[in-house]
C-alpha cells in the first residue's frame, strides 16, 4: 500500500511538472488530476483493514474502497466517453462543444460517485458494521473481526461498482472504431478483469466464519486493482515523458 502510495504521487508530480506537454494535455489533465487523487484514496483504503478491528475502521473500510474506486472508474468512463464523443460526431457544433466542457466531465463524475456516497451511507445505517469478538473453541482463543452489518445492504455498493465498471468495459469494446492513438482498449481491459476476477475470488475465501487473516484477500483485491489501475493506465504515459 506504500508503495502504491509513493508510485502514485511520483506519477502526479510528474503530470504536474510536465503539465504543459502534448502528451499530458492529450490526458485530459485534469481529469487524470482527478484519476490520481482517486487511486490515492483506494491505496490508503487499504490501510483500514490493517490492526485490530475497531468500530470507526470497520465502518470505514468497504464505503473508503467503494467511494474511491467508483471514482476512479468514473474518471476513467468520463474520459473514453469523451474521445468517443469526438469520433462518433460527424460535425463538431456548439451544442457539441457545450456538453463536452471540462464543467459537465467533473459533473457527470461527482453525480456517479455522489450515488455510491449515498448507497454507503444506507448500508451504514441499516445496521452498521462493528467489531465483535468470535469464541473458537477449540483454541479458547477470542478473534476480533468486522461484522459487516447487513450483508444484503453491503451488496447494493459492491454491486454499483461492478455496474460503474461493466458499463466502462462496454465503452471500450465500442472503442476500436477510433484511430489508433485514441484506442485505450486494452490499457483499461486488463485492469477491470484483474478487478472482476479478483473480486470474485475474495467471497470463497471469506466463507469460513472463523478465520484469523479474513481481510487478507480483501486488501490483496484493493491492491491488485488499484495496482493494476496505475501501471496500465499511467505507466506508458509517465515512460514518454522521461524517457
Amino acid at each position: 500500500a506504500v508503495l502504491g502510495i509513493f508510485l502514485t504521487a511520483f506519477v502526479l508530480g510528474v503530470f504536474i511538472k510536465f503539465r504543459n506537454t502534448p502528451i499530458v494535455k492529450a490526458t485530459n489533465r485534469e481529469l487524470s488530476y482527478l484519476l490520481l487523487f482517486s487511486l490515492l484514496c483506494c491505496f490508503s483504503s487499504s490501510l483500514f483493514f490493517i490492526g485490530e478491528p475497531q468500530d470507526w475502521t470497520c465502518r470505514l473500510r468497504q464505503p473508503a474502497f467503494g467511494i474511491s474506486f467508483v471514482l476512479c472508474i468514473s474518471g476513467i468512463l468520463e474520459k473514453n466517453n469523451r474521445v468517443l464523443l469526438v469520433f462518433e460526431a460527424n460535425i463538431p457544433t456548439s451544442f457539441h462543444r457545450k456538453w463536452w466542457g471540462l464543467n459537465l466531465q467533473f459533473l457527470l463524475v461527482f453525480l456517479c460517485t455522489f450515488k455510491q456516497m449515498v448507497i454507503c451511507a444506507i448500508w451504514l445505517n441499516n445496521p452498521p458494521p462493528t467489531s465483535y469478538p468470535n469464541h473458537q473453541l477449540e483454541d479458547e482463543i477470542f478473534l476480533i473481526t468486522c461484522h459487516k452489518g447487513s450483508l444484503m445492504a453491503l451488496g447494493f455498493p459492491s454491486g454499483y461498482t461492478c455496474l460503474v465498471g461493466a458499463i466502462c468495459f462496454l465503452f471500450n469494446i465500442k472503442s476500436p472504431k477510433n484511430p489508433e492513438n485514441f484506442k485505450k482498449t486494452k490499457f483499461i481491459t486488463i485492469p477491470m478483469f484483474i478487478f472482476f476476477k479478483m473480486g470474485i475470488s475474495v467471497n470463497p475465501a471469506n466463507t469460513p466464519t472463523y478465520r484469523e487473516f479474513v481481510s487478507t484477500p480483501e486488501v490483496i483485491t484493493i491492491l491488485g486493482a488499484t495496482l493494476g489501475l496505475l501501471a496500465w493506465i499511467l505507466f506508458k504515459k509517465v515512460y514518454i515523458i522521461l524517457i
